[in-house]
Protein backbone atom coordinates (compact mmCIF):
# COMPACT_ATOMS: atom_id res chain seq x y z
CA UNK A 1 0.00 0.00 0.00
CA UNK A 2 1.11 3.52 -0.76
CA UNK A 3 0.10 6.73 0.94
CA UNK A 4 0.50 10.40 0.11
CA UNK A 5 -0.13 13.42 2.29
CA UNK A 6 -1.96 16.37 0.76
CA UNK A 7 -3.27 19.16 2.97
CA UNK A 8 -3.17 16.82 5.94
CA UNK A 9 -5.54 14.24 4.44
CA UNK A 10 -4.38 10.82 3.34
CA UNK A 11 -6.07 8.48 0.91
CA UNK A 12 -4.58 5.05 0.62
CA UNK A 13 -5.22 2.63 -2.18
CA UNK A 14 -4.09 -0.80 -3.20
CA UNK A 15 -1.72 0.47 -5.86
CA UNK A 16 -1.82 4.22 -6.11
CA UNK A 17 -1.99 7.60 -4.54
CA UNK A 18 -4.81 10.04 -4.01
CA UNK A 19 -5.59 12.98 -1.79
CA UNK A 20 -8.34 15.33 -0.84
CA UNK A 21 -6.54 18.51 -1.82
CA UNK A 22 -8.67 21.35 -3.13
CA UNK A 23 -5.77 22.47 -5.33
CA UNK A 24 -5.56 19.08 -7.04
CA UNK A 25 -9.36 18.99 -7.37
CA UNK A 26 -9.31 22.30 -9.27
CA UNK A 27 -6.69 20.95 -11.65
CA UNK A 28 -8.82 17.91 -12.47
CA UNK A 29 -12.11 19.56 -13.42
CA UNK A 30 -15.17 18.47 -15.36
CA UNK A 31 -14.78 14.89 -16.45
CA UNK A 32 -17.06 14.00 -19.32
CA UNK A 33 -20.22 12.23 -18.23
CA UNK A 34 -19.83 12.87 -14.51
CA UNK A 35 -22.88 15.07 -14.17
CA UNK A 36 -26.48 14.76 -13.09
CA UNK A 37 -28.88 12.17 -11.84
CA UNK A 38 -29.34 9.07 -13.92
CA UNK A 39 -26.09 9.41 -15.89
CA UNK A 40 -23.81 6.35 -15.70
CA UNK A 41 -19.99 6.32 -15.61
CA UNK A 42 -17.77 3.26 -15.61
CA UNK A 43 -14.24 2.99 -14.25
CA UNK A 44 -12.21 1.64 -11.35
CA UNK A 45 -13.10 1.95 -7.68
CA UNK A 46 -10.63 1.68 -4.82
CA UNK A 47 -11.19 1.95 -1.09
CA UNK A 48 -9.81 3.90 1.84
CA UNK A 49 -7.46 2.40 4.40
CA UNK A 50 -8.73 1.92 7.94
CA UNK A 51 -5.69 3.93 9.05
CA UNK A 52 -7.54 7.06 7.93
CA UNK A 53 -10.39 6.65 10.43
CA UNK A 54 -11.11 9.93 12.18
CA UNK A 55 -9.08 12.07 9.80
CA UNK A 56 -10.93 14.94 8.12
CA UNK A 57 -12.27 14.48 4.61
CA UNK A 58 -12.45 17.35 2.12
CA UNK A 59 -15.97 18.12 3.36
CA UNK A 60 -14.60 18.59 6.88
CA UNK A 61 -16.30 15.58 8.42
CA UNK A 62 -14.10 12.84 9.86
CA UNK A 63 -13.68 9.65 7.83
CA UNK A 64 -15.81 6.90 9.38
CA UNK A 65 -15.10 3.45 7.88
CA UNK A 66 -18.48 2.17 9.11
CA UNK A 67 -20.46 4.67 6.99
CA UNK A 68 -21.16 4.18 3.29
CA UNK A 69 -19.33 7.24 1.96
CA UNK A 70 -17.05 7.93 -0.99
CA UNK A 71 -14.73 10.37 -2.69
CA UNK A 72 -15.46 11.81 -6.14
CA UNK A 73 -13.50 14.48 -7.98
CA UNK A 74 -16.25 17.01 -8.63
CA UNK A 75 -19.74 15.89 -7.60
CA UNK A 76 -21.10 18.06 -4.78
CA UNK A 77 -20.73 16.86 -1.20
CA UNK A 78 -23.90 15.06 -0.13
CA UNK A 79 -24.57 13.61 -3.59
CA UNK A 80 -25.82 10.02 -3.35
CA UNK A 81 -24.28 7.52 -5.75
CA UNK A 82 -25.38 4.01 -6.65
CA UNK A 83 -22.14 2.08 -7.18
CA UNK A 84 -22.38 -1.29 -8.97
CA UNK A 85 -19.60 -3.85 -9.38
CA UNK A 86 -19.94 -4.65 -13.10
CA UNK A 87 -18.66 -8.22 -12.63
CA UNK A 88 -20.91 -9.28 -9.74
CA UNK A 89 -23.76 -6.72 -10.11
CA UNK A 90 -23.60 -6.09 -6.35
CA UNK A 91 -24.59 -2.51 -5.49
CA UNK A 92 -24.22 -0.02 -2.68
CA UNK A 93 -25.57 3.49 -2.23
CA UNK A 94 -23.02 5.89 -0.79
CA UNK A 95 -22.70 9.61 -0.08
CA UNK A 96 -19.94 11.83 -1.49
CA UNK A 97 -18.03 13.51 1.35
CA UNK A 98 -14.47 13.68 -0.01
CA UNK A 99 -12.43 14.53 -3.12
CA UNK A 100 -10.51 11.99 -5.17
CA UNK A 101 -9.37 9.62 -6.43
CA UNK A 102 -6.50 11.28 -8.25
CA UNK A 103 -5.27 8.19 -10.06
CA UNK A 104 -5.92 7.85 -13.80
CA UNK A 105 -8.80 5.47 -14.54
CA UNK A 106 -10.28 5.56 -11.05
CA UNK A 107 -13.63 7.24 -10.67
CA UNK A 108 -14.47 6.72 -7.00
CA UNK A 109 -12.80 5.87 -3.66
CA UNK A 110 -15.08 3.96 -1.30
CA UNK A 111 -15.22 3.76 2.48
CA UNK A 112 -14.61 0.35 4.05
CA UNK A 113 -18.35 -0.15 4.60
CA UNK A 114 -19.19 0.56 0.96
CA UNK A 115 -16.32 -1.63 -0.27
CA UNK A 116 -17.43 -4.49 1.99
CA UNK A 117 -20.99 -4.26 0.65
CA UNK A 118 -19.59 -4.56 -2.87
CA UNK A 119 -17.29 -7.40 -1.80
CA UNK A 120 -14.09 -5.72 -3.04
CA UNK A 121 -11.99 -5.49 0.13
CA UNK A 122 -9.68 -8.38 -0.77
CA UNK A 123 -9.10 -7.41 -4.40
CA UNK A 124 -8.65 -3.71 -3.60
CA UNK A 125 -9.88 -2.47 -6.99
CA UNK A 126 -12.99 -3.24 -9.00
CA UNK A 127 -14.56 -2.10 -12.25
CA UNK A 128 -17.73 -0.25 -11.27
CA UNK A 129 -20.57 1.72 -12.75
CA UNK A 130 -21.68 4.81 -10.82
CA UNK A 131 -24.97 6.63 -11.13
CA UNK A 132 -26.13 9.73 -9.31
CA UNK A 133 -29.36 8.85 -7.54
CA UNK A 134 -29.79 12.08 -5.52
CA UNK A 135 -28.02 15.44 -5.69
Amino acid sequence: MLAAACSGVLVMGQSGLGCASADRARVRTAERGSGGAGQDRTGLASHYSDALAGRPTASGEPYDPSEATCAHRELPFGTRLLVTDVRTERTVECRVNDRGPFVRGRIVDLSRSAAEQLGIIEQGLARVRIRVVRD
